[in-house]
């Protein structure tokens, strides 16, 4: 508000100086006026030294007459000069302090009745969008293009309004109904990679490793791509690949600011992952055959108890995750659903390990959970409703898990 009126003040100001500024100038028929005068005196002069000659006897009558007639005519005339000026001069200040004065009280009067004098209230807010309506418009936008399988410019915005509300398996399939777009936009393809891999608890092994290369095709420079490609490096334990694409990246941020710092740290975690490997160790381990060894998992069902089912809205996250029995500690692994998911199989294994320190292959037991999120937090909080399983051996294909309690 004080900036607006601050504003309005400068622009009154302005135009009354433009408006003002000729009224307040001295007229130009001043120095007319001065010189009448001055020539009004001067006759008056001249008649009396006329009278004193003729009653001197130096002048005759008729002389006496005509040269009177005359004086008087001219002082008239320049008497009336003189006087009618200031009469001029006069209404000019009068005219300027008016204008000043009304100017403002005019303007000030129009944009009340006119404009929107609310609007300067402080006090005055807009009503705030609560989640619940942003997700009721997404929502109104996917029914939409539901008659537009086409629109894939409409596709891309609902995919990305997926992605800020969290809901990444469906911001994936957005994605994907606009491949055409997608598939020459760099920016696109690495935000379809990230989406499928949150969606799969953060692996970028498979179609999101090839989405991240196809993007750095098209743009070797790209901050994301370079980030997730190092990622699914680091991931493969291909820590030197790793390092690679994140030095790429560290070399293009601003010394000392967050996001170099926090690059500065996955390199110094990569470094060390490399320097503690064996000399010719290779980055995953292979199987006799020359195949891939099968990966340590755990696989089974996720349910919400009947009686807790109006508890949860459909798109709160779903987080099941495997953790050591031998303690609490951080997830081994994890994966990210929704409520209208349920029941839903799972099965968890080292390629959605949090750390690659920490995974399922490096465990005998492990309790499997599933918790609800309403806020799309990962760490537990209060009111979240979760289930655990018996401790059961990695390897295990068959756990049950029924969502059943609140977080206290």
């Amino acid at each position: 508000m004080i900036l607006f009126a601050l504003g309005a003040l400068a622009l009154i100001a302005a135009t009354l100086w433009f408006l003002l500024w000729p009224l307040a100038r001295a007229p130009q028929g001043t120095a007319a006026a001065d010189a009448a005068a001055t020539n009004a005196a001067v006759l008056r002069d001249q008649l009396t030294e006329l009278e004193r000659d003729h009653s001197a006897g130096t002048i005759a009558d008729a002389d006496y007459e005509q040269a009177k007639l005359e004086l008087k005519r001219r002082l008239l005339e320049d008497t009336a000069v003189a006087e009618g000026a200031p009469a001029a001069t006069r209404r000019r200040p009068i005219a300027a302090v008016a204008t000043a004065i009304a100017l403002p009280i005019a303007a000030a009067g129009l944009y009340f009745l006119l404009g929107a004098p609310d609007a300067l209230d402080p006090g005055q807010t807009q009503p705030q969008l609560g989640r619940a309506d942003i997700e009721a418009m997404v929502d109104k936008l996917a029914q939409r293009l539901q008659s537009r399988p086409d629109d894939a410019e409409g596709w891309v915005m609902l995919g990305r309004s997926y992605r800020v509300l969290g809901r990444n398996e469906e911001a994936a399939r957005a994605y994907a109904k606009a491949e055409k777009l997608v598939a020459n936009d760099s920016r696109l393809l690495v935000d379809y990679a990230e989406a499928l891999a949150l969606a799969n608890g953060g692996n970028l092994q498979g179609k999101p490793a090839e989405l991240v290369a196809r993007a750095l095709e098209l743009d070797p420079d790209n901050p994301l791509g370079l980030m997730l490609s190092g990622a699914a490096a680091f991931q493969r334990e291909d820590y030197a690949g790793a390092l690679r694409q994140w030095e790429k990246v560290q070399s293009r941020l601003e010394p000392g600011s967050d996001e170099a710092r926090a690059v500065g740290h996955s390199i110094e975690r990569a470094r060390e992952l490399a320097a503690a490997r064996p000399p010719g160790t290779a980055p995953a381990a292979k199987a006799p055959g020359g195949k891939a060894a099968a990966p340590a998992k755990v696989a089974g069902t996720v349910r919400l108890a009947t009686g807790l089912a109006s508890k949860a809205a459909p798109t709160d996250t779903v987080f099941v995750f495997a953790r050591s029995a031998g303690g609490p500690g951080a997830p081994l692994a994890v994966m990210r659903r929704q409520v209208k998911d349920l029941p839903l199989e799972f099965a968890l294994d080292d390629t959605m390990a949090m750390a690659p320190d920490r995974k399922l292959s490096g465990a005998q037991e492990v309790v499997v959970g599933a918790r609800i999120s309403r806020s799309g937090n990962p760490m537990p909080q209060s009111g979240d409703l979760q289930g655990l399983s018996k401790p059961v051996k990695v390897g295990a294909t068959s756990v049950a898990v029924v969502i059943d309690a609140a977080v206290p």
